[in-house]
């Protein structure tokens, strides 16, 4: 530390991030390397960053970024071309990140963790409705299991129209929606005709119209929280960071839930990332040696990756998914430093680390993947305001016969039934598409 009136001579460096260990990642790095002082800044989502390099003043030397987030900043020069400082470095990763942080054959990030997917289910209502959830394989076990739950008042999930979800289902399906060439000028968007895209949304609308999804509930929400712990919705298709999510989210039912590869449509043990991110260098960096440095540590140093495991990050090398302190894991640590046996004893990373090594290569996000992600809920987003259902509406009136409450203490009332759902699926996908391409047109991109 520098006292009072001596001078600060290291190299300082500018960190954006939203990963809870990233301050204690900068101290640690600084006792290795007492040359560079590193400055976190806490950020969630893209806005600020947006605004950092339109107005080209106190932007950040590094900068955490989702892996669909990765193109878009690459293809509009923002990014710095790392492919000089990364050589050799694709061997520590598994194939999924590795080529998410790749454009047209070059590096422009490191990759930190990962979002492999993965079926969370509550292992104790899937029992109370017949269903051994981890015997399901195919989108038809999926179905008929749907149906059971259905018949004991719960729904199989929830789905109020969540844009990584979906693209993350299309992925697992085979999906290859997007594609742009080499020098990022000229963009495909198929999604009305691609077969991984048709395929899966005919059986998502199956779900929907059959009332065995919760169309009411938002990812993330209170009353979704709420519907997990008390087991009327029973389970989620979500990236492997989810664990710690569900000890904090979900804590009253601890010890009941499990987790299982993706079913597929036809039982193929393949998938698709929902998640993840990477550090990336920006191209304006004054200091390119010093961020590189402190990606390093980070993504590849092994005290550098266990920080982040430890605090429940899901990890992107391979040395940490087969190690045997990572696959042997039984417990989720919460936040006062307890390890809770959440998946009931269940090495839950043995079948994470599986899921990590089965993504299927070659899906390509958008070079301006961030508006389409926040476009879908206006546009697909509309195919999700269904009517509440009977089957619906007596569930309401049993909990508020039986005195149950809001989770902030209101009391429950009934909804009015609206008059039904807008648009289909489809229709939802080609108002997406339709969207997207003049949103690309309009940046400068040729659409196809």
């Amino acid at each position: 530390m520098v006292g009072c009136g001596q001078q600060d001579n290291r190299t300082a460096i500018t960190v954006w991030s939203w990963e809870p260990s990233m301050e204690a990642e900068a101290r640690d790095f600084e006792k290795a390397n007492p040359d560079i002082r590193v400055d976190i800044k806490s950020t969630s989502g893209y806005d600020n960053l947006n605004s950092a390099i339109q107005d080209g003043y106190n932007m950040p030397d590094v900068v955490q970024l989702e892996y669909f987030a990765l193109p878009q900043y690459a293809v509009s020069g923002q990014l710095r071309d790392i492919t000089d400082q990364t050589q050799g470095y694709g061997d520590n990763y598994t194939p999924g990140t590795w080529s998410s942080v790749h454009i047209n054959g070059r590096v422009y990030g490191v990759p930190m963790d990962s979002g492999p997917m993965a079926f969370f289910y509550n292992d104790d209502v899937f029992r109370q409705a017949g269903v051994d959830a981890s015997q399901i394989r195919t989108w038809n076990d999926y179905y008929e299991a749907a149906k059971k739950l259905k018949a004991i008042g719960v729904y199989i999930a929830a789905d109020a129209g969540d844009a990584s979800f979906y693209n993350a289902m299309i992925w697992l399906n085979g999906g290859r929606p997007f594609h742009t060439t080499g020098d990022g000028k000229t963009v495909t968007v198929n999604l009305a005709n691609d077969k991984g895209t048709q395929d899966f949304t005919a059986f998502w609308q199956k779900m929907i119209d059959e009332g065995l999804i919760n169309t009411q509930l938002s990812t993330w929400s209170d009353k979704w929280k709420s519907a997990l712990e008390v087991g009327d919705v029973a389970s989620v298709f979500t990236g492997a960071w989810m664990p710690s999510l569900l000890l904090s989210d979900v804590p009253g039912s601890a010890g009941l839930w499990r987790v299982a590869q993706m079913p597929t449509a036809d039982g193929t043990q393949t998938n698709s990332e929902n998640g993840g991110s990477a550090l990336a260098v920006l191209h304006l960096t004054r200091k390119p040696e010093a961020a590189m440095r402190f990606i390093r540590y980070v993504c590849l140093d092994r005290s550098g990756i266990a920080k982040r495991v430890d605090g429940g990050a899901f990890p992107a090398d391979k040395a940490t998914l087969n190690s045997r302190a990572f696959l042997t894991k039984t417990t989720v640590r919460d936040s006062r430093g307890i390890d809770v046996p959440y998946f009931g004893g269940q090495q839950f990373n043995r079948v994470l680390s599986n899921a990590a090594e089965n993504v299927s290569l070659g899906y390509q996000y958008l070079p301006f993947e961030v508006y389409a992600r926040g476009d879908f809920k206006a546009t697909v987003g509309q195919s999700y305001k269904w009517s509440t259902t009977d089957h619906q509406m007596q569930k309401i009136q049993e909990r508020i016969n039986a005195g149950q409450t809001n989770p902030d203490g209101s009391p429950l009332t009934m909804p009015q039934q609206n008059l039904g759902p807008k648009i289909s699926l489809m229709q939802g996908i080609a108002l997406w598409q339709k969207d997207i391409k003049e949103y690309g047109t309009n940046q400068g991109f040729t659409l196809q």
